[in-house]
Protein backbone atom coordinates (compact mmCIF):
# COMPACT_ATOMS: atom_id res chain seq x y z
CA UNK A 1 0.00 0.00 0.00
CA UNK A 2 1.26 3.48 -0.89
CA UNK A 3 1.40 6.32 1.03
CA UNK A 4 -1.02 7.88 -0.76
CA UNK A 5 -3.50 4.97 -0.09
CA UNK A 6 -3.22 5.12 4.18
CA UNK A 7 -6.53 6.46 4.77
CA UNK A 8 -6.65 9.04 7.46
CA UNK A 9 -9.45 8.99 10.38
CA UNK A 10 -9.69 12.57 10.24
CA UNK A 11 -10.82 12.73 7.07
CA UNK A 12 -13.62 9.83 8.09
CA UNK A 13 -16.69 10.99 9.78
CA UNK A 14 -18.38 7.83 11.74
CA UNK A 15 -22.15 7.97 13.06
CA UNK A 16 -22.45 6.11 16.37
CA UNK A 17 -27.00 5.18 16.11
CA UNK A 18 -26.87 3.90 20.08
CA UNK A 19 -29.99 4.50 22.39
CA UNK A 20 -27.44 3.74 25.56
CA UNK A 21 -26.03 6.88 26.57
CA UNK A 22 -22.93 4.75 28.27
CA UNK A 23 -21.87 2.58 25.00
CA UNK A 24 -22.43 5.85 22.94
CA UNK A 25 -19.94 7.83 25.00
CA UNK A 26 -17.86 4.84 25.18
CA UNK A 27 -17.54 4.43 21.42
CA UNK A 28 -16.71 8.27 20.29
CA UNK A 29 -14.58 8.26 23.10
CA UNK A 30 -12.61 4.88 21.54
CA UNK A 31 -13.15 6.55 18.07
CA UNK A 32 -12.18 10.69 19.15
CA UNK A 33 -9.30 8.94 20.84
CA UNK A 34 -8.02 7.35 17.01
CA UNK A 35 -8.64 10.70 15.49
CA UNK A 36 -12.32 10.33 13.97
CA UNK A 37 -15.00 12.78 13.64
CA UNK A 38 -17.78 11.45 15.28
CA UNK A 39 -21.58 11.99 15.63
CA UNK A 40 -24.40 10.79 17.88
CA UNK A 41 -27.94 9.47 17.52
CA UNK A 42 -29.99 7.58 20.16
CA UNK A 43 -32.25 5.99 17.23
CA UNK A 44 -32.44 4.58 13.76
CA UNK A 45 -34.77 7.43 12.97
CA UNK A 46 -32.41 10.28 14.36
CA UNK A 47 -29.57 8.73 12.76
CA UNK A 48 -31.04 8.26 9.08
CA UNK A 49 -31.98 11.94 9.34
CA UNK A 50 -28.19 12.38 10.42
CA UNK A 51 -26.97 10.31 7.36
CA UNK A 52 -29.36 12.67 4.77
CA UNK A 53 -27.61 15.63 6.57
CA UNK A 54 -24.66 14.97 6.91
CA UNK A 55 -23.50 12.01 5.10
CA UNK A 56 -21.16 9.81 7.32
CA UNK A 57 -18.23 7.30 5.97
CA UNK A 58 -18.63 4.75 8.21
CA UNK A 59 -21.99 3.82 10.22
CA UNK A 60 -22.21 1.93 13.53
CA UNK A 61 -25.25 1.07 14.79
CA UNK A 62 -26.62 -0.50 18.08
CA UNK A 63 -29.65 -3.54 16.87
CA UNK A 64 -31.85 -2.83 19.90
CA UNK A 65 -33.12 0.79 19.73
CA UNK A 66 -36.45 2.44 19.90
CA UNK A 67 -38.67 3.86 17.30
CA UNK A 68 -36.04 2.26 13.95
CA UNK A 69 -33.99 -0.78 15.17
CA UNK A 70 -30.34 -1.21 13.68
CA UNK A 71 -31.28 -3.69 11.07
CA UNK A 72 -34.55 -1.11 9.95
CA UNK A 73 -31.56 1.41 9.82
CA UNK A 74 -29.38 -0.64 7.82
CA UNK A 75 -32.28 -1.86 5.50
CA UNK A 76 -32.91 2.08 4.33
CA UNK A 77 -29.60 2.81 4.32
CA UNK A 78 -28.88 -0.02 1.70
CA UNK A 79 -32.04 0.38 -0.45
CA UNK A 80 -31.38 4.05 -0.80
CA UNK A 81 -28.92 4.46 -3.84
CA UNK A 82 -27.68 7.51 -2.85
CA UNK A 83 -26.41 5.71 0.37
CA UNK A 84 -26.03 2.34 -0.50
CA UNK A 85 -22.39 2.34 -0.79
CA UNK A 86 -21.57 3.96 3.66
CA UNK A 87 -20.69 0.77 4.98
CA UNK A 88 -22.68 -0.26 8.33
CA UNK A 89 -21.06 -2.52 10.72
CA UNK A 90 -23.76 -3.79 13.09
CA UNK A 91 -22.99 -3.30 17.21
CA UNK A 92 -24.95 -6.30 19.08
CA UNK A 93 -24.57 -9.39 21.70
CA UNK A 94 -25.69 -11.89 18.86
CA UNK A 95 -27.33 -14.46 20.99
CA UNK A 96 -28.83 -16.07 18.27
CA UNK A 97 -28.19 -17.68 14.50
CA UNK A 98 -31.03 -15.31 13.47
CA UNK A 99 -29.29 -12.01 13.92
CA UNK A 100 -26.93 -13.28 11.66
CA UNK A 101 -28.95 -13.93 9.04
CA UNK A 102 -31.32 -10.40 9.56
CA UNK A 103 -28.03 -8.93 9.50
CA UNK A 104 -26.98 -10.12 5.72
CA UNK A 105 -31.07 -9.61 5.10
CA UNK A 106 -30.47 -5.90 6.22
CA UNK A 107 -27.16 -5.68 4.18
CA UNK A 108 -25.18 -5.16 6.63
CA UNK A 109 -20.95 -5.41 6.17
CA UNK A 110 -19.73 -6.54 9.20
CA UNK A 111 -20.31 -7.38 13.01
CA UNK A 112 -19.16 -5.68 16.09
CA UNK A 113 -19.90 -8.19 18.89
CA UNK A 114 -20.54 -6.82 22.85
CA UNK A 115 -18.83 -6.75 24.69
CA UNK A 116 -15.61 -5.46 22.65
CA UNK A 117 -12.43 -3.75 23.13
CA UNK A 118 -10.75 -1.18 21.58
CA UNK A 119 -8.34 -3.15 19.41
CA UNK A 120 -11.93 -5.00 18.03
CA UNK A 121 -13.06 -1.59 16.93
CA UNK A 122 -10.29 -0.59 15.00
CA UNK A 123 -10.00 -4.03 13.31
CA UNK A 124 -13.36 -3.68 12.05
CA UNK A 125 -13.22 -0.01 11.29
CA UNK A 126 -9.98 -0.97 9.51
CA UNK A 127 -10.95 -3.91 7.49
CA UNK A 128 -14.27 -2.21 6.13
CA UNK A 129 -12.35 1.54 5.16
CA UNK A 130 -10.29 -1.19 2.89
CA UNK A 131 -13.33 -3.56 1.75
CA UNK A 132 -14.36 -0.32 0.58
CA UNK A 133 -12.00 0.40 -1.79
CA UNK A 134 -12.60 -2.96 -3.61
CA UNK A 135 -15.54 -3.28 -6.00
CA UNK A 136 -17.45 -6.20 -6.72
CA UNK A 137 -19.69 -4.12 -9.96
CA UNK A 138 -19.25 -7.35 -12.15
CA UNK A 139 -20.89 -9.50 -9.09
CA UNK A 140 -24.50 -11.04 -9.87
CA UNK A 141 -26.73 -9.40 -6.76
CA UNK A 142 -29.57 -11.72 -7.11
CA UNK A 143 -31.15 -12.00 -4.42
CA UNK A 144 -30.85 -15.47 -1.80
CA UNK A 145 -33.71 -16.54 -0.37
CA UNK A 146 -32.83 -18.60 3.20
CA UNK A 147 -35.17 -20.93 5.49
CA UNK A 148 -34.15 -20.83 8.74
CA UNK A 149 -36.18 -21.65 11.70
CA UNK A 150 -39.59 -22.15 9.59
CA UNK A 151 -39.02 -18.44 8.23
CA UNK A 152 -37.84 -16.87 4.86
CA UNK A 153 -35.15 -14.40 4.92
CA UNK A 154 -33.84 -12.44 1.20
CA UNK A 155 -30.42 -11.69 1.35
CA UNK A 156 -29.08 -9.23 -1.61
CA UNK A 157 -25.38 -9.07 0.66
CA UNK A 158 -22.88 -9.31 -1.73
CA UNK A 159 -19.65 -12.14 -1.11
CA UNK A 160 -17.29 -10.15 0.08
CA UNK A 161 -20.12 -8.85 2.89
CA UNK A 162 -21.32 -12.19 3.62
CA UNK A 163 -17.44 -13.49 4.50
CA UNK A 164 -16.89 -10.40 5.92
CA UNK A 165 -19.78 -11.29 8.76
CA UNK A 166 -18.77 -15.13 8.56
CA UNK A 167 -15.92 -14.39 9.24
CA UNK A 168 -16.48 -11.88 12.34
CA UNK A 169 -19.03 -14.25 13.31
CA UNK A 170 -16.65 -16.97 13.61
CA UNK A 171 -14.08 -15.08 15.12
CA UNK A 172 -16.05 -14.26 17.78
CA UNK A 173 -17.28 -18.10 18.40
CA UNK A 174 -13.44 -18.83 18.56
CA UNK A 175 -12.95 -15.83 21.15
CA UNK A 176 -15.69 -17.40 23.29
CA UNK A 177 -14.93 -20.93 23.19
CA UNK A 178 -11.15 -20.08 24.10
CA UNK A 179 -12.64 -17.85 26.75
CA UNK A 180 -14.64 -20.60 27.39
CA UNK A 181 -11.81 -22.91 27.65
CA UNK A 182 -9.79 -21.30 30.51
CA UNK A 183 -12.41 -19.91 31.98
CA UNK A 184 -13.10 -23.76 32.72
CA UNK A 185 -9.81 -24.39 33.52
CA UNK A 186 -9.74 -21.86 35.91
CA UNK A 187 -12.78 -23.01 37.20
CA UNK A 188 -11.53 -26.43 37.93
CA UNK A 189 -8.61 -24.84 39.61
CA UNK A 190 -10.54 -23.60 41.80
CA UNK A 191 -12.94 -26.61 42.38
CA UNK A 192 -9.80 -28.12 43.43
CA UNK A 193 -8.55 -25.57 45.77
CA UNK A 194 -11.79 -25.39 46.99
CA UNK A 195 -12.20 -28.96 47.81
CA UNK A 196 -8.79 -28.85 49.34
CA UNK A 197 -9.95 -26.00 51.41
CA UNK A 198 -13.41 -27.82 52.23
CA UNK A 199 -10.69 -30.98 53.09
CA UNK A 200 -8.90 -29.29 55.81
CA UNK A 201 -11.92 -27.50 57.09
CA UNK A 202 -13.32 -31.15 57.00
CA UNK A 203 -10.39 -31.79 59.22
CA UNK A 204 -10.42 -28.89 61.42
CA UNK A 205 -14.39 -29.13 62.23
CA UNK A 206 -13.30 -33.04 62.96
CA UNK A 207 -10.78 -31.85 65.39
CA UNK A 208 -12.60 -29.40 66.69
CA UNK A 209 -15.58 -31.58 67.28
CA UNK A 210 -13.35 -34.75 69.31
CA UNK A 211 -11.50 -31.68 71.45
CA UNK A 212 -14.98 -30.08 72.41
CA UNK A 213 -16.29 -33.65 72.95
CA UNK A 214 -13.01 -34.15 74.98
CA UNK A 215 -13.26 -30.74 76.79
CA UNK A 216 -16.77 -31.67 77.54
CA UNK A 217 -15.89 -34.70 79.47
CA UNK A 218 -12.92 -33.19 81.29
CA UNK A 219 -15.75 -30.48 82.41
CA UNK A 220 -17.77 -33.32 83.62
CA UNK A 221 -14.83 -35.21 84.94
CA UNK A 222 -13.97 -32.21 87.40
CA UNK A 223 -17.21 -31.22 88.41
CA UNK A 224 -17.81 -35.11 89.42
CA UNK A 225 -14.35 -34.84 90.92
CA UNK A 226 -14.96 -31.85 92.92
CA UNK A 227 -18.86 -33.14 94.24
CA UNK A 228 -16.80 -36.21 95.57
CA UNK A 229 -14.04 -34.10 97.12
CA UNK A 230 -16.53 -32.42 98.97
CA UNK A 231 -18.95 -35.16 99.91
CA UNK A 232 -15.30 -36.92 100.90
CA UNK A 233 -14.48 -33.97 103.00
CA UNK A 234 -17.94 -33.92 104.92
CA UNK A 235 -17.37 -38.01 105.84
CA UNK A 236 -14.07 -37.81 106.62
CA UNK A 237 -14.39 -34.74 109.05
CA UNK A 238 -17.27 -36.92 110.76
CA UNK A 239 -15.01 -39.85 110.98
CA UNK A 240 -11.99 -37.99 112.40
CA UNK A 241 -13.99 -36.16 115.15
CA UNK A 242 -15.30 -39.33 115.91
CA UNK A 243 -12.41 -40.92 116.49
CA UNK A 244 -10.35 -38.09 117.65
CA UNK A 245 -13.10 -38.03 120.35
CA UNK A 246 -12.61 -41.51 121.41
CA UNK A 247 -9.16 -41.39 121.82
CA UNK A 248 -9.73 -38.34 124.26
CA UNK A 249 -12.42 -40.31 125.98
CA UNK A 250 -9.53 -43.34 126.40
CA UNK A 251 -7.04 -41.61 127.53
CA UNK A 252 -9.29 -39.38 129.69
CA UNK A 253 -10.02 -43.09 131.48
CA UNK A 254 -6.67 -44.27 131.45
CA UNK A 255 -5.31 -41.43 133.17
CA UNK A 256 -8.45 -41.74 135.62
CA UNK A 257 -7.72 -45.16 136.59
CA UNK A 258 -3.73 -45.24 136.56
CA UNK A 259 -2.91 -45.45 139.88
CA UNK A 260 -6.24 -47.34 141.44
CA UNK A 261 -6.36 -49.66 138.39
CA UNK A 262 -3.25 -49.70 136.24
CA UNK A 263 -4.22 -52.71 134.63
CA UNK A 264 -7.67 -51.02 133.64
CA UNK A 265 -5.32 -48.59 132.40
CA UNK A 266 -3.71 -49.88 130.22
CA UNK A 267 -6.36 -51.46 128.32
CA UNK A 268 -7.64 -47.74 127.62
CA UNK A 269 -4.46 -46.80 126.38
CA UNK A 270 -4.25 -50.19 124.21
CA UNK A 271 -8.08 -48.96 122.86
CA UNK A 272 -6.50 -45.29 121.98
CA UNK A 273 -3.93 -46.76 120.35
CA UNK A 274 -6.36 -48.69 117.98
CA UNK A 275 -8.44 -45.21 117.33
CA UNK A 276 -4.94 -43.78 116.45
CA UNK A 277 -4.17 -46.10 114.16
CA UNK A 278 -7.92 -46.17 112.85
CA UNK A 279 -7.60 -41.98 112.45
CA UNK A 280 -4.13 -42.40 110.46
CA UNK A 281 -6.18 -44.92 107.90
CA UNK A 282 -8.52 -42.10 107.23
CA UNK A 283 -5.66 -39.43 107.10
CA UNK A 284 -4.26 -41.44 104.54
CA UNK A 285 -7.39 -41.76 102.52
CA UNK A 286 -8.14 -38.78 102.49
CA UNK A 287 -4.89 -37.87 101.12
CA UNK A 288 -5.14 -40.59 98.85
CA UNK A 289 -9.22 -39.66 97.96
CA UNK A 290 -8.10 -36.01 97.56
CA UNK A 291 -6.08 -37.03 94.53
CA UNK A 292 -8.74 -38.01 92.43
CA UNK A 293 -10.41 -35.96 90.01
CA UNK A 294 -6.66 -33.52 90.32
CA UNK A 295 -5.22 -34.47 87.00
CA UNK A 296 -7.30 -34.34 83.53
CA UNK A 297 -8.60 -37.58 82.20
CA UNK A 298 -6.06 -39.34 79.56
CA UNK A 299 -6.00 -41.46 76.90
CA UNK A 300 -3.75 -44.54 78.46
CA UNK A 301 -3.03 -47.91 76.84
CA UNK A 302 -5.21 -50.48 78.46
CA UNK A 303 -2.60 -53.33 78.27
CA UNK A 304 0.54 -51.54 79.66
CA UNK A 305 -1.54 -50.32 83.00
CA UNK A 306 -2.31 -53.86 83.81
CA UNK A 307 1.37 -54.74 83.21
CA UNK A 308 2.84 -51.20 85.41
CA UNK A 309 0.02 -51.73 88.64
CA UNK A 310 1.99 -55.05 89.78
CA UNK A 311 4.90 -52.92 90.86
CA UNK A 312 2.65 -51.82 93.32
CA UNK A 313 1.60 -55.43 94.24
CA UNK A 314 2.98 -58.96 94.64
CA UNK A 315 1.33 -62.10 92.95
CA UNK A 316 3.34 -64.33 94.86
CA UNK A 317 2.72 -67.91 93.03
CA UNK A 318 -0.59 -66.15 91.46
CA UNK A 319 -0.36 -66.53 87.47
CA UNK A 320 -1.62 -63.10 85.77
CA UNK A 321 -2.79 -63.51 82.16
CA UNK A 322 -2.80 -60.18 80.09
CA UNK A 323 -5.00 -60.69 77.26
CA UNK A 324 -5.84 -56.69 76.61
CA UNK A 325 -5.34 -56.15 72.88
CA UNK A 326 -2.13 -54.26 73.17
CA UNK A 327 -4.06 -51.09 71.19
CA UNK A 328 -6.71 -50.60 73.22
CA UNK A 329 -6.75 -47.32 74.97
CA UNK A 330 -9.00 -46.02 78.40
CA UNK A 331 -9.98 -42.31 78.82
CA UNK A 332 -9.88 -42.70 82.75
CA UNK A 333 -8.37 -40.55 85.45
CA UNK A 334 -4.58 -41.10 85.33
CA UNK A 335 -5.03 -42.45 88.97
CA UNK A 336 -6.44 -45.88 87.25
CA UNK A 337 -3.63 -47.80 87.31
CA UNK A 338 -4.19 -48.13 91.12
CA UNK A 339 -7.76 -49.91 90.30
CA UNK A 340 -6.28 -52.43 88.59
CA UNK A 341 -3.29 -53.05 91.40
CA UNK A 342 -6.15 -53.10 93.98
CA UNK A 343 -7.75 -56.03 92.23
CA UNK A 344 -4.71 -58.07 91.66
CA UNK A 345 -4.06 -57.15 95.12
CA UNK A 346 -7.72 -58.36 96.87
CA UNK A 347 -7.47 -60.97 94.89
CA UNK A 348 -4.57 -62.52 96.17
CA UNK A 349 -4.72 -61.43 99.84
CA UNK A 350 -8.41 -62.77 100.07
CA UNK A 351 -9.14 -65.29 97.09
CA UNK A 352 -7.86 -68.48 99.02
CA UNK A 353 -7.03 -70.67 96.44
CA UNK A 354 -6.30 -69.07 93.80
CA UNK A 355 -3.89 -69.95 90.90
CA UNK A 356 -5.22 -67.84 88.20
CA UNK A 357 -6.28 -64.02 87.65
CA UNK A 358 -7.22 -63.20 83.61
CA UNK A 359 -7.91 -59.87 82.39
CA UNK A 360 -9.20 -59.45 79.00
CA UNK A 361 -11.56 -57.18 76.81
CA UNK A 362 -14.85 -57.87 75.24
CA UNK A 363 -17.53 -56.32 73.03
CA UNK A 364 -20.76 -56.77 72.22
CA UNK A 365 -23.55 -54.54 70.64
CA UNK A 366 -24.44 -52.47 73.59
CA UNK A 367 -21.23 -52.62 75.69
CA UNK A 368 -17.64 -52.54 75.69
CA UNK A 369 -16.14 -54.24 78.90
CA UNK A 370 -12.85 -54.58 80.64
CA UNK A 371 -12.91 -58.38 82.54
CA UNK A 372 -10.80 -59.31 85.48
CA UNK A 373 -11.62 -62.65 87.32
CA UNK A 374 -10.30 -65.27 89.26
CA UNK A 375 -10.42 -68.78 90.24
CA UNK A 376 -10.07 -68.13 94.07
CA UNK A 377 -12.83 -68.34 96.51
CA UNK A 378 -15.34 -65.17 95.30
CA UNK A 379 -17.37 -63.37 96.70
CA UNK A 380 -20.98 -63.89 98.57
CA UNK A 381 -23.63 -62.71 96.91
CA UNK A 382 -24.93 -60.57 99.81
CA UNK A 383 -21.42 -58.81 99.60
CA UNK A 384 -21.49 -58.04 96.00
CA UNK A 385 -22.40 -54.44 96.63
CA UNK A 386 -21.15 -53.96 100.44
CA UNK A 387 -17.74 -54.52 99.23
CA UNK A 388 -17.41 -50.84 97.20
CA UNK A 389 -18.99 -48.90 100.20
CA UNK A 390 -16.69 -46.94 102.24
CA UNK A 391 -15.15 -48.58 105.18
CA UNK A 392 -16.59 -52.38 104.23
CA UNK A 393 -14.06 -54.83 104.13
CA UNK A 394 -11.92 -57.27 106.28
CA UNK A 395 -9.03 -54.58 106.05
CA UNK A 396 -9.89 -51.09 105.74
CA UNK A 397 -12.94 -51.48 103.07
CA UNK A 398 -11.20 -48.36 101.18
CA UNK A 399 -9.49 -49.96 98.18
CA UNK A 400 -12.42 -50.96 96.30
CA UNK A 401 -14.43 -47.71 97.15
CA UNK A 402 -11.76 -45.74 95.95
CA UNK A 403 -11.80 -47.85 92.77
CA UNK A 404 -15.54 -46.84 91.92
CA UNK A 405 -14.63 -43.13 92.54
CA UNK A 406 -11.49 -43.34 90.17
CA UNK A 407 -13.40 -44.80 87.36
CA UNK A 408 -16.57 -42.52 87.74
CA UNK A 409 -14.58 -39.66 87.17
CA UNK A 410 -15.56 -40.47 83.41
CA UNK A 411 -18.94 -42.37 84.18
CA UNK A 412 -16.95 -46.05 84.04
CA UNK A 413 -18.90 -48.23 86.28
CA UNK A 414 -17.08 -51.56 88.32
CA UNK A 415 -19.31 -54.45 89.47
CA UNK A 416 -18.63 -58.19 90.73
CA UNK A 417 -20.26 -60.99 88.83
CA UNK A 418 -18.50 -63.68 89.83
CA UNK A 419 -19.79 -67.05 91.67
CA UNK A 420 -18.93 -67.95 95.16
CA UNK A 421 -16.43 -70.31 95.71
CA UNK A 422 -15.69 -70.51 91.88
CA UNK A 423 -13.99 -67.05 91.30
CA UNK A 424 -14.39 -62.92 92.00
CA UNK A 425 -15.55 -61.52 88.42
CA UNK A 426 -14.58 -57.75 88.31
CA UNK A 427 -16.83 -56.08 84.80
CA UNK A 428 -15.61 -52.47 83.81
CA UNK A 429 -18.14 -50.74 81.92
CA UNK A 430 -16.85 -48.30 79.98
CA UNK A 431 -19.25 -46.16 78.19
CA UNK A 432 -18.82 -44.88 74.45
CA UNK A 433 -16.07 -42.16 73.91
CA UNK A 434 -14.19 -43.85 77.27
CA UNK A 435 -12.87 -46.65 75.77
CA UNK A 436 -10.79 -46.90 71.86
CA UNK A 437 -7.90 -48.82 69.58
CA UNK A 438 -5.52 -46.58 69.18
CA UNK A 439 -6.21 -43.69 66.19
CA UNK A 440 -10.58 -44.83 66.19
CA UNK A 441 -13.32 -44.37 69.14
CA UNK A 442 -15.09 -47.36 69.65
Amino acid sequence: MSHNDIIQPSSVPILIAEDNRTQAEYLRYILEKEGYPVMLSTNGKEGLNLVNSNRPRLILTDVMMPEMDGYELCSAIKGDPSTADIPVILVTHLFNPVDVIKGLEAGADNFIIKPYTPEIIHTRIAGILQAVKKTESDECHEPLTVVFSDRSYTITATRLQIINILLSTYEVAIKNNTDLQVAQEKLHYMNDQMQKTLDKLQISNDDLIKENHERKMVETALGNANNKLQLMASITRHDLLNQINSLQGYLELAAMDRYDDPEQAWQYVDKAVAVLSQTVNTVQFTKEYQEIGVKSPVWQNCHNLVNKSLTHTSLNNVILENLIPEDLEIYADPLIEKVFSNLFENAVRYGGKITKISVRFMQDENTCRIICEDDGEGIKDDEKLKIFNYQYGKNTGQGLFLSREILSITGIQIEETGTYDVGARFEISCPGGTIRFTGSDI
